[in-house]
């Protein structure tokens, strides 16, 4: 990994050009300067959180500061460190983030990557967002209950207070059938590929073993068979834990082993994504957080457990509890594309493909599944007084 303010060249710039989205900018700045919301769909690895922000910072679409939400702490660190290290900068310079308690923005920032609860804050305090040109909402098919108070938000004061205010909503799979009837006169811009293939395995799980034993013993398999560093997706902390005990003795001593989930600091997290020493490989065993705008440096390899841990809130005990899934079919090949951001990869997914074309075709939006207590708050607080009749994407109940 460059470190800030290195003056060496970014280790993106040598296929800047093969980026898919590079070939969809021209049509994008277009519809910046004549539409107010645009929506973008590019897969994992086109290069559209850590290329196409500069772009639009520097070729100026849309005067003012931009804005780029991302859904997660360590995700917005990582991604504002990568821009910095693109125009040879540290953060804090053209390029800052804002998250919970932790700041690093300039009177030169032109480039603010922040977490959703911070925007969230910043609307409330500025609900006209002065200085503010352009607010991109990243990683939007996540649907988290923060993107969508985002989008409320931002619409009502696109259609109150700043008719100026730019919105771009871009995603590896955009629900388009939702938004373009939210917003049906956005426009769409689709950027087709990605920057390196990836070819797609289906494997199922042993029947007779354990899920973490059967884990184990079909990634200790792919490591002896293809080369590069692995990045393995698990539903929550407890496989993490478990799976990596089973690996420990089955890899070899040129292997680390790394977990990556959203409880860890945010240092320990950040060793997880930085390259392996000279003459090793290594083994990332991550929840959904590595889902997100995250290059985790030197993978060509992903398993994918095909499953998932989410948040459901049950009404009628008024408590939350966590319940275990198998993915949709949307979120598989952003999974898939995490091998292929750097160079052709390969990704195992651990069910039968019979069994990946019956999931889901999209994951339910955090808003159906959640307590609303705190979004009714914001709610009322930015002085809307019927949250259920707003234009959500989806339907919710108070």
């Amino acid at each position: 990994m460059l470190q800030c303010g290195a003056k060496k060249v970014n280790p993106v710039e040598p296929f800047v050009t093969s980026l898919p989205v590079a070939a969809v900018l021209p049509e994008l700045l277009t519809a910046l300067k004549t539409a107010p919301q645009v929506l973008l769909s590019a897969p994992t690895g086109a290069g559209k959180s850590t290329w196409l922000p500069l772009q639009l910072l520097q070729l100026g679409p849309v005067a003012g500061k931009i804005l780029l939400l991302e859904p997660r702490r360590l995700a917005a660190r990582n991604v504002a460190q990568r821009l910095a290290e693109a125009l040879n900068e540290k953060p804090g310079e053209t390029v800052g983030y804002r998250m919970r308690a932790q700041s690093c923005v300039g009177p030169r920032t032109r480039l603010e990557v922040v977490t959703e609860g911070v925007l969230t804050r910043m609307i409330q305090r500025d609900p006209e967002l002065r200085g503010v040109g352009l607010v991109i909402l990243d990683e939007f098919h996540e649907r988290s209950l923060q993107a969508d108070l985002a989008l409320a938000l931002l619409l009502d004061i696109q259609q109150g207070l700043r008719d100026d205010l730019r919105l771009l909503i871009m995603s590896a799979t955009l629900d388009n059938d939702r938004l373009c009837q939210r917003l049906p006169d956005a426009p769409t811009i689709v950027s087709e590929g990605r920057a390196f293939p990836v070819e797609r395995r289906y494997q199922p799980l042993a029947a007779h073993l354990r899920f973490d034993e059967a884990v184990a013993m079909a990634t200790a398999e792919l490591l002896r068979n293809e080369n590069g560093s692995l990045l393995l997706f698990l539903p929550g902390v407890g496989e993490i834990q478990r799976v990596h005990e089973h690996l420990a003795s089955r890899v070899g001593s040129d292997v680390l082993l790394c977990p990556l989930y959203g409880a860890l600091s945010l240092e320990a997290q950040r060793k997880a994504i930085v390259p392996a020493p000279a003459g090793m490989r290594k083994v990332v065993l991550a929840t959904n957080i590595a889902e997100t705008s995250l290059t985790i440096e030197g993978i060509r390899l992903v398993v994918d457990s095909a499953q998932e841990r989410v948040a459901r809130f049950d009404a009628r005990t008024g408590l939350t509890r966590l319940v275990t899934q198998r993915i949709s079919q949307a979120a598989m090949p952003p999974r898939a594309g995490r091998a292929g951001r750097l160079a052709p990869g390969i990704c195992l997914h651990l069910l039968a493909k019979e069994q990946a074309e019956r999931a889901a075709v999209q994951s339910d939006p955090e808003i159906l599944h959640s307590d609303l207590s705190g979004l009714l708050m914001e709610v009322l607080q930015w002085g809307c007084r019927a949250p259920a009749a707003r234009g959500w994407l989806g339907r919710w109940r108070v």
